[in-house]
């Protein structure tokens, strides 16, 4: 990949913002998790960089859209931060839910990955504590940020939408808080409420470095809110983020046969059209 690709998608990214690799993971020495990853998106014909933000690097995966003002940005889920008890050697997510979701959207959009995952763990300031306990900390929600003001900035956007699944939302709903670009979040199957999600599991000490979405202001009127839960979702029951989102300023929304996971494909194009209406 070279910038005369990165030019063609609508991102337009200057050299000093923008890390080039030129082999899929060769700089980083990358888990089969985060090749696998990587190997999904370029089946759906998404463009690979890595981006600095304000303390972290972050692997983004940009695609292609109509000419908007708008960008989309896709957050995703914790994807294993623990296995067999200790903290994981790749948090990287297993399933592409969040690309698949992505690749089904026509507008000008960028997954833009969580620090120390998709083959980061081991680069600079990473330690397992950012998928842990601090994986919703200030300094995670900062350097997020940082990278998306860095892409509307060189793709000239004047909006941005952003989209996050399960850990993916908690974030997107804390970077709406603080990006004023921001006109919509959509979350799916997120932890609106962390206390009351730890309360409920008996963790309460399992995400005590992180920031609670429940804890924030109302978001602005301004601001388009979907929140989507599965009725048979038992990672993230939807009676427990109900009133977190209202606080945040709109009704859950709840689909009876969906979990986790399952089946939010099927609905996605009615959840893009109803955000262009």
């Amino acid at each position: 990949m070279n910038l005369i690709k990165l030019a063609k998608t609508g991102v337009h990214l200057s050299k000093r913002t923008l890390i080039i690799l030129t082999a899929v993971f060769g700089l980083t020495g990358c888990s089969s998790l985060a090749e696998e990853f990587a190997s999904k998106a370029a089946e759906l014909k998404m463009q690979r960089a890595v981006l600095t933000g304000s303390r972290f690097q972050h692997v983004v995966y940009i695609k292609t859209g109509y000419s908007s003002k708008t960008l989309h940005i896709y957050l995703d889920g914790d994807g294993n931060p623990w296995i067999a008890g200790r903290p994981s050697d790749d948090p990287t997510p297993r399933n592409p839910l969040v690309l698949n979701l992505m690749a089904l959207d026509v507008a000008p959009a960028v997954y833009v990955g969580r620090p120390c995952y998709h083959g980061g763990e081991s680069i600079g300031e990473c330690s397992s504590r950012f998928w842990l306990k601090e994986r919703y900390s200030e300094e995670v929600v900062a350097s997020l940020a940082a990278v998306i003001e860095q892409l509307l900035e060189q793709g000239g956007y004047q909006k941005v939408s952003l989209f996050g699944h399960s850990g993916g939302g908690v974030l997107a709903v804390l970077l709406a808080s603080r990006l004023p670009q921001t006109v919509s979040v959509v979350t799916v199957a997120a932890n609106l409420d962390l206390d009351a999600w730890a309360t409920a599991y008996g963790v309460d000490n399992e995400l005590s470095g992180s920031l609670n979405p429940a804890d924030l202001p109302p978001l602005s009127p301004l601001i388009h809110q979907r929140h989507y839960a599965g009725g048979k979702d038992e990672v993230v029951p939807p009676a427990l983020m109900a009133k977190a989102a209202l606080h945040l300023g709109a009704e859950l929304i709840v689909i009876d046969n969906y979990d986790h996971v399952c089946c939010w494909e099927r609905i996605w194009q009615n959840v893009l059209d109803e955000l262009a209406e």
